[in-house]
């Protein structure tokens, strides 16, 4: 709980109304109830001013105040302003603290000060956990995995043996880290052989992974998830893939082995990325597109196969369009004979 004059401090907001207003919580316009903080981030929003039951409202400097009964915090972003409260004092404290008699913990094993262990979770030999870190119920880690500081992972994580995680990070219920990559060879008579998969994990500083994910260890040296990516929900990603910083992808996508994807790249939903491919910083792939070439030029990608946006577009525009043009072709035909019958009979 907080009041408008604290959240004002916070953002560098100017206050127009009650400083002491409490805040109890934060809302979407549309659906704030009293004591409760909104923002008017969009104009697509400003419908809901008049009836929002919100006390207190982030609002552009430049907006007409028309009503007397909320507070408004002005500032130049409302909707950075808000998300800034959000995070600051907002945030949920998880409710873990100590090592439950539960867990089973080997004797080499380091664990950081102020930690906190599930119940049932598993830290064998040659594990180090830094500082400030929660490990949910029923997380197992493999031997000699390293966990820095200020970390969260949540219910039923699998962290297999030699990963190295950094600092800051969430791993979601259901993660699995250095899973088995999907390697094999063929033996004379064409039967599968499994090949050992002897790299790791590397995960670095402020990357969050989101629930039923699955980050395979390299065949023979490491994957790697560079400081701030973000995965969504059931990602997969294989084995030698280097995911490049401040990368985000969406849920159900995937990527397969060892492909390099840069910094900054949006990967939307259901998107399929092949192997052994570069992609380059700074690009966005459109919801279920099929990645199957390299991508050496930023911007904005669509398709199956892989095409960029705007091209994409105009194919599928025509695709669309293919029974008009199918009808259009035949009454072309229908002319054509015609023409070459009167050309004919003179």
């Amino acid at each position: 709980m907080i009041t408008a004059k604290d959240a004002a401090q916070i953002t560098g907001a100017k206050i127009s109304g009650d400083e002491n207003q409490v805040i109890n919580s934060l809302a979407n316009i549309g659906e704030a109830s009293e004591g409760e903080l909104t923002f008017l981030g969009s104009t697509a929003y400003a419908k809901y001013f008049e009836t929002t039951k919100a006390s207190v409202i982030f609002v552009n400097r430049d907006f007409n105040k028309t009503r007397s009964d909320i507070t408004y915090l002005e500032v130049d972003d409302p909707t950075r302003a808000f998300y800034t409260i959000l995070i600051k004092c907002f945030s949920p404290d998880y409710p873990l603290s100590g090592i439950s008699k539960t867990a089973y913990i080997d004797p080499s094993a380091v664990i950081g000060e102020n930690t906190a262990i599930g119940m049932n979770a598993v830290i064998p030999a040659g594990c180090k956990i830094g500082k400030n870190t929660k490990i949910f119920h029923n997380t197992v880690l493999g031997e000699n995995v390293e966990i820095g500081d200020n970390c969260l992972i949540f219910q039923n994580v699998s962290i297999r043996e030699n990963c190295r995680l950094g600092n800051k990070i969430i791993l979601h219920p259901g993660v699995v880290i250095g899973s088995d990559g999907f390697g094999f060879t063929r033996d004379a008579n064409g039967y599968p052989i499994k090949l050992p998969q002897i790299g790791n994990v590397i995960i670095e500083d402020d990357v969050e992974i989101g629930a039923n994910c699955a980050v395979d260890r390299g065949a023979l040296k490491s994957t790697i998830i560079r400081k701030g990516v973000k995965l969504d929900n059931l990602v997969q990603i294989a084995h030698n893939v280097v995911i490049g910083e401040n990368t985000a992808i969406s849920a159900q996508s995937g990527v397969a082995g060892s492909t390099v994807i840069g910094k900054n790249v949006i990967v939307a939903g259901q998107v399929g990325i092949a192997d052994h491919l570069t992609v380059t910083d700074n690009v966005i792939f459109a919801a279920k597109t099929g990645v199957s070439k390299s991508i050496t030029k930023p911007g904005v990608y669509f398709g199956y196969p892989v095409k960029e946006q705007r091209k994409a577009q105009i194919i599928e525009a025509h695709i669309r369009t293919l029974p008009e043009y199918a009808e259009k072709i035949k009454k072309l035909e229908e002319k054509v004979k015609e023409l070459e019958a009167a050309l004919s009979s003179k």
